[in-house]
């Protein structure tokens, strides 16, 4: 349950509000809650999971299981980890992930490099995705995607689950 609840807090902070507007002008960003959908209609979770996976595999990732989502959130968020040992390259492959994204549409809103780590987020079709490298590969090499959907009802049900997780 531990990691399903670092998956929560990585989800939740992803569709924040803070992150939802420009960080230059204030203004809402396309893809936030309070933008509409992006043309071409709204994603659902299985879509999003896919886009997710059809990125990092063609990247030359290969997932590495996890615990999963809560029920709860199934709908709401997207957790995918890279099991980086198999990866030739993990740092070029995170970077290729991430450009198939952005040529799927996915529009990157922030990038923020800090002590080894490289943190971006990406807006598509009420989603915001935060792909996260923690590390190095000759040490200890974290490489994850997680996305959240921005709607009140998801942001309620993953505080619900963040209020569920504080208490166990």
């Amino acid at each position: 349950m531990a990691a399903a609840a670092g998956v929560v807090l990585l989800v939740a902070g992803c569709s924040a509000e803070s992150d939802a507007k420009d960080d230059k002008s204030g203004t809402p960003r396309s893809g936030s809650s309070a933008a509409p959908a992006e043309a071409g209609g709204s994603l659902d979770a299985a879509a999003v999971a896919k886009e997710i996976a059809d990125a990092a595999t063609a990247a030359g990732f290969t997932e590495e299981p996890s615990e999963g989502l809560p029920p709860s959130l199934r709908k709401c968020a997207v957790s995918w980890q890279a099991d980086v040992k198999k990866a030739a390259d993990p740092q070029k492959s995170y970077d290729a992930t991430l450009a198939a994204l952005k040529k799927g549409g996915w529009k990157q809103a922030r990038e923020r490099k800090e002590k080894g780590s490289v943190i971006t987020s990406v807006h598509k079709s009420g989603w915001t995705l935060t792909a996260s490298s923690h590390g190095r590969a000759d040490t200890f090499l974290v490489i994850t995607f997680g996305a959240g959907n921005n709607s009140a009802e998801c942001e309620k049900a993953i505080n619900e689950e963040l209020a569920k997780s504080m208490k166990s």
